[in-house]
């Protein structure tokens, strides 16, 4: 049995989400089904993580296994993603090791939250249009806290089938972005793992926090809460991208081109 990585981005307005749903278009059913065409056989991937309805990905990492090897070539990914939507690109597909799991044998997640001052054609689909002040500073003194804490069941949606709600945060802050180059404001949060729903409900809440609406204490009491209810409402999710995976550097070592892999913004 050989095991292949996918490297891939897309942009996830379109799609119930990564996860194949049983009534809407997953990301993972569409590149599941152009694998399946080319490969002449029924192909089953796997995630580094489930994004939720709407969110994006710059770059993400799923696995498959194969009985035959597979002819590798930069004709498989071209004929792959003639039969993809415009929406979903495949970046790379690569030989790993059996035991390398896209999901667990990741070392973090990076995700960025995009939120812009005013309507932006150019950015419609991919920022949150937020138009009230906002005191950046002190987002950023609460964004802090978050390095203090492993338990963020304040931050998880509540039916969520997990057995800890512990996650290493190794930083989160908040940016301000050069005019006319992006988006006006960026929060960028790297973990180990995240919890379905924690990205997006840790700016709702940081949102409460720079409209003066929530104190840093108040937020860091909320953390220690462990209480979804307590803390504010989960940002939308066109604003969130998944932007890194990263991996053991031997997960790599069969990979014939590693210029690929590089960060894509969505």
């Amino acid at each position: 049995m050989m095991r292949y990585f996918i490297e891939l981005s897309y942009r996830g307005t379109s799609y119930h989400g990564w996860q194949r749903q049983p009534n809407g278009m997953s990301v993972q059913e569409m590149i599941e089904n152009a694998l399946a065409t080319i490969l002449r056989q029924p192909v089953s991937i796997v995630g580094s993580g489930r994004t939720d309805t709407g969110v994006h990905a710059g770059q993400q990492f799923a696995h498959f296994d194969q009985e035959e090897p597979v002819r590798l070539s930069p004709q498989l990914v071209h004929s792959l993603n003639s039969l993809l939507p415009a929406d979903i690109a495949i970046r790379d597909i690569f030989p790993v090791r059996a035991d390398d799991h896209a999901r667990y044998t990741a070392l973090s997640r990076y995700y960025q939250y995009q939120i812009i001052r005013q309507k932006d054609p150019f950015l419609a689909g991919l920022a949150y249009v937020f138009r009230p002040a906002l005191d950046v500073e002190r987002m950023n003194e609460a964004a802090d806290l978050l390095r203090n804490h492993t338990d963020f069941e304040s931050f998880s949606k509540v039916k969520t089938d997990v057995r800890t709600f512990n996650c290493r945060i190794e930083f989160a802050y908040w940016e301000r972005n050069r005019s006319g180059t992006a988006a006006d404001l960026t929060f960028h949060i790297k973990a180990d793992r995240f919890l379905r729903g924690m990205v997006r409900a840790i700016v709702g809440t940081l949102l409460m926090v720079g409209q003066g609406r929530m104190s840093v204490a108040e937020f860091d009491r909320i953390i220690l809460a462990r209480d979804r209810k307590q803390a504010g409402r989960a940002a939308p999710a066109e604003g969130l991208s998944l932007v890194e995976v990263a991996y053991p550097a031997e997960v790599f070592s069969n990979r014939q081109n590693p210029a690929s892999h590089v960060r894509v913004t969505v």
